[in-house]
């Protein structure tokens, strides 16, 4: 769980990254002008900050000069080459351009957080225990081997938890580039880690989709 700081003008999509990281365990707090971010950075001091550029007082990078060494990510509708290297330059630790994906916003997050060493490094559900750091599972007090593509593939929805992955994304997050073959695969490791930890009731299948682990 991380403490983040969501600075972006637009209501409804401020509201929308609000409730997307909520649902995944994090606590977030809103700004919607620059000032308001400077204020909230310094009373809060959030974890990250997703920080728009356009905003009606002034303009992202002004506020990420003065922001201090909390780190930002950039998610705005810039998408000029000139504006990415600018923003990258001036010390952010990413940049987003608008449209995305929630999921794409949510795992760009957990980079960064990993990055600074605040992600979460245990969870749980239910009788199973995570143990992220170790790479161990156990179940009612009993170790559970996983092998590492199941491992890789809980990590990912337990980050994600309460949110629907397609089985494309699930391959991406968990196995980037190092998987090639039938995206069904994930169907194969999905019935593992169910039965292996007993996640049945946990572990929902999105008809035609993909997964969702509900927490």
């Amino acid at each position: 769980m991380a403490d983040i700081l969501i600075v972006e003008d637009e209501p409804s999509i401020n509201e929308l990254m609000k409730r997307t990281l909520t649902m995944t365990g994090h606590r977030c707090c809103q700004a919607y002008t620059g000032r308001e971010a400077l204020r909230a950075a310094k009373q809060e001091r959030p974890d990250i900050v997703l920080l728009d550029i356009n905003l009606p007082d002034m303009d992202g990078f002004q506020v990420m000069a003065q922001i201090g060494t909390i780190p930002v990510i950039y998610v705005t509708a810039r998408d000029e080459v000139t504006d990415r290297v600018r923003g990258l330059n001036s010390g952010a630790e990413d940049y987003i351009v608008k449209p995305f994906a929630m999921e794409e916003l949510v795992a760009r997050v957990q980079v960064v957080l990993r990055r600074f060493h605040r992600e979460e490094k245990i969870f749980a559900i239910d009788d199973v225990r995570v143990d992220v750091e170790r790479h161990r599972v156990t179940r009612a007090g009993e170790d559970v081997e996983l092998t590492n593509r199941e491992f890789e593939l809980l990590r990912v929805l337990l980050v994600n938890r309460n949110i629907a992955l397609s089985r494309t994304q699930l391959l991406d997050l968990a196995w980037g580039m190092d998987f090639f073959g039938d995206d069904r695969t994930v169907d194969v490791h999905i019935q593992r880690i169910r039965k292996k930890l007993g996640l049945e009731n946990y572990i929902r299948t999105v008809f035609k989709y993909g997964y969702r682990l509900e927490i």
